[in-house]
């Protein structure tokens, strides 16, 4: 099993608290996460290449709007 560490409160944020991966996992394909970066190459202080990336992680289904999902038969657990 692998576990990784999570801070357990906001105000001891030292604390930390034992997570298992497919939990985090869970949680960022249900809300999403972005992550976002710069890179600058440059040569005597001039600026040669700029690259600025961002990458968006999410499941599909948290990404629909409400109205264009299909809906569900009757009893099946949203």
């Amino acid at each position: 099993m692998t576990q990784t560490l999570a801070a357990s409160s906001a105000d001891d944020p030292l604390a930390y608290r034992p997570v298992a991966l497919v939990d985090l996992l869970d949680r960022v394909l249900a809300t999403g996460v972005v992550i976002s970066g710069e890179i600058t190459i440059a040569i005597a202080d001039i600026d040669l290449v700029y690259v600025s990336l961002r990458a968006l992680i999410s499941s599909v289904g948290s990404l629909t709007p409400p109205e264009l999902r299909p809906a569900l038969p009757p009893g099946a657990p949203a």
